[in-house]
């Protein structure tokens, strides 16, 4: 009686001792809760880093893409300015050819027409000056020039000699009369070659001043016709070469203005091939560094993957060390305590038993209850079993109630550790299936790209084709008619014009007829008249006949001559579009074959896409698409690990003031007796 009172007396001041086996495990509990609250801020950190990793990747993947679009865009504009470059480069310079042909041959058709008017100029002066040297001879012999002077101009023999004796009166100057005997020894010569120079018909001189003067008077005629036909021919000259010089002109004018224009297209090519071969250069590089960036970003991913991995992993391996030691100490430490710290009394050992097994069996109860864990519902079991089993046989209920629960800690523990490893592997899968993925998408996306881009180019190369084509098919069907219509424009000439000369030469021989008729004899009274009116309708007929001759050669000529030049153009516009029908062609087909090779590589790219996406939405299938998320059961089985430890805590916090309580019994017994 005296052993109870003295422990209920020292039970209150023991309540905050604890033996040394509880402070162990209480330490390891606490460094176990430490090692999960790190592994829970690791895990928290890892997460943001693996989501800035995917961002990071998605976004260089995208600004790859475009940056590769780009690239291609550039290197097609460089290609299509430097084609361009070559075209305007070749237009210059068949175009300057054609103004250096042209400025020489407009200097030398210059240096021509001054020639032919130098020539015109001084034969227009010779001939003048004949026409009025013979004027006034014939105006000296006009006057009946008296005394000898006329008489020697009477007896004169020839010309020569009349103009002598009019030297010799002092009629005519000295140079005058060479000049008039050159002039009509040279128009004697042309009129009778045979005749011998300066003595032509001296019978027509001999005593008649009469007849010299109309000598003089047909020379004089003859000067000037020659000089009509030396102006006319001078003038027609004047205006051919004007209008060949204005041909000319127009032409040099039109291929400088082409020329100014090609240069200024040259410049804006040269200019837009410069501009981008430095966007080519810069999209160049940019690319090339977010390949690198990607490329590093995905080793320092899975570097960090790999080393969260391992610290995971060495957490596991600490916490179930851990664990290990806590059951050891737990199970083989249990009667040694018990031994050496609990001594109290039975009845004070079941009351305070009871109290604590009752409350850390409802406390599990409840928390199974509470997050619906069978687990943790079979403990509750196995628990109420123990204490029921453990006290009929007269074991130690505290132990084998703590050895369950410590083990249900262990295996939620290992658990948990489990969960960690597979998130850290479906983390890693995840990073490295999404960036292949995106490598295979980018890939993909640029094969389409350069597919599309070829169609493209092809379908428009094969519509310019059937544009020529068709123009060429135009153009063969109008150099066609333009043939038909020249030959019926020849037909109807050589059937017009044989009827016109035909008529021309019906007309003359009527004429001649008349005219030899009424000749012979003029006693036809009345119808001499009538056939004077008739000759000269004929002769008009005659002249408009011959206008009409001239105005359809005219006419002839000048479709001949632009039917020649539209054939010689046509003939250019068909080698120049056949040329482009055939090099088009060729790169059409080109084209196509380029897509056909870059059809095959997409569907190797398609083909492996679709493997990792297959891969992909297996992993998502095993990592995301759960009942219940990671998260939400890691939180759980924190939870059912933290509400296990406070039941651990009920039954160590009873038996170690239990434990206390016998000390001081055992202390007041041994006083008391001695």
């Amino acid at each position: 009686m005296f052993a109870i009172l003295a422990l209920a007396a020292l039970a209150p001041a023991s309540a905050s001792e604890v033996n040394p086996i509880e402070k162990i495990v209480q330490m390891i509990s606490d460094l176990q809760a430490k090692v999960i609250a790190e592994g829970k801020d690791a895990q928290k950190v890892y997460d943001d880093y693996a989501e800035w990793c995917s961002d990071r990747s998605a976004k260089l993947g995208f600004e790859i893409k475009t940056g590769t679009s780009d690239v291609a865009e550039l290197k097609a504009t460089i290609e299509e300015e430097t084609a361009s470059i070559g075209a305007f480069e070749t237009k210059i310079e068949e175009l300057s050819a054609d103004i250096q042909k042209d400025d020489a041959d407009l200097a030398a058709a210059t240096k021509i027409r001054e020639t032919e008017a130098a020539d015109f100029a001084a034969e227009e002066k010779e001939l003048t000056t004949v026409i009025g040297m013979l004027e006034k001879a014939t105006s000296v012999l006009t006057k009946e020039m008296g005394g000898a002077s006329f008489a020697q101009v009477k007896s004169a023999s020839s010309l020569t000699d009349a103009l002598s004796a009019m030297v010799q009166a002092s009629a005519l100057s000295s140079d005058d009369a060479s000049q008039l005997t050159a002039f009509v020894q040279s128009s004697t010569s042309d009129a009778d070659s045979d005749s011998d120079m300066g003595a032509p018909a001296a019978a027509v001189y001999e005593g008649k001043s009469g007849g010299i003067i109309d000598t003089l008077e047909g020379l004089t005629e003859k000067a000037e016709t020659q000089l009509e036909a030396a102006r006319k021919t001078e003038s027609t000259s004047n205006q051919n070469f004007q209008m060949l010089k204005q041909s000319l002109t127009d032409e040099i004018k039109f291929a400088n203005k082409d020329m100014d224009k090609a240069k200024k297209n040259l410049a804006a090519s040269q200019e837009g091939k410069a501009n981008a071969e430095g966007g080519l250069e810069k999209a160049t590089k940019d690319l090339a560094e977010d390949k690198n960036t990607k490329d590093g970003l995905h080793e320092e991913c899975m570097s960090g993957a790999e080393e969260f991995e391992l610290n995971t992993k060495s957490r596991g391996e600490e916490l179930g060390a851990l664990a290990t030691a806590k059951k050891v100490i737990v199970e083989a430490t249990g009667g040694a305590a018990s031994q050496s710290y609990v001594q109290a009394s039975f009845l004070q050992l079941s009351s305070a038993a009871d109290l604590s097994k009752a409350e850390a069996l409802r406390f599990v109860r409840d928390l199974a209850q509470k997050s619906k864990s069978p687990a943790l519902a079979q403990l509750a079991s196995r628990m109420s079993s123990a204490m029921r089993l453990g006290s009929a046989a007269g074991e130690d209920p505290f132990a084998k109630v703590k050895g369950l629960i410590t083990d249900m800690i262990a295996t939620l523990e290992k658990d948990a550790e489990g969960d960690a490893t597979q998130k850290a592997y479906c983390d890693k899968a995840m990073a490295e299936a999404t960036a292949k993925n995106d490598d295979l998408q980018a890939e993909n996306d640029s094969l389409s790209t350069k597919i599309a881009q070829k169609k493209a180019s092809s379908t428009k190369l094969k519509e310019e084709v059937a544009t020529l084509q068709s123009e060429l098919a135009a153009g063969a069907k109008a150099k066609a008619d333009a043939d038909a219509l020249r030959a019926e424009e020849k037909a109807a000439y050589d059937k017009n014009s044989a009827e016109m000369k035909q008529g021309i030469n019906g007309v003359k021989k009527a004429l001649q007829v008349l005219k030899d008729y009424y000749a012979k004899d003029a006693s036809h009274g009345s119808s001499e008249g009538a056939g004077s009116g008739i000759i000269g309708l004929l002769e008009v007929c005659e002249s408009d006949f011959t206008k009409g001759l001239t105005e359809m050669t005219a006419e002839e000529e000048t479709a001949a001559s632009e039917y020649e030049a539209y054939g010689k153009q046509d003939e250019i516009a068909v080698a120049a579009k056949s040329q482009d029908v055939k090099y088009k062609t060729k790169d059409a087909a080109g084209l196509d074959k380029s897509v056909s090779e870059l059809g095959s590589d997409l569907s190797g790219v398609q083909d492996e896409l679709g493997a990792v996406q297959e891969g992909l939405n297996k992993l998502k299938e095993m990592c995301i698409a759960k009942a219940e998320p990671y998260a939400e059961k890691k939180a759980r089985r924190e939870s059912e690990i933290a509400g296990l430890k406070q039941a651990l805590e009920i039954l160590e916090g009873e038996a170690a003031l239990l434990q206390k309580s016998s000390k001081h019994f055992l202390r007041a017994t041994k006083v008391h007796r001695a």
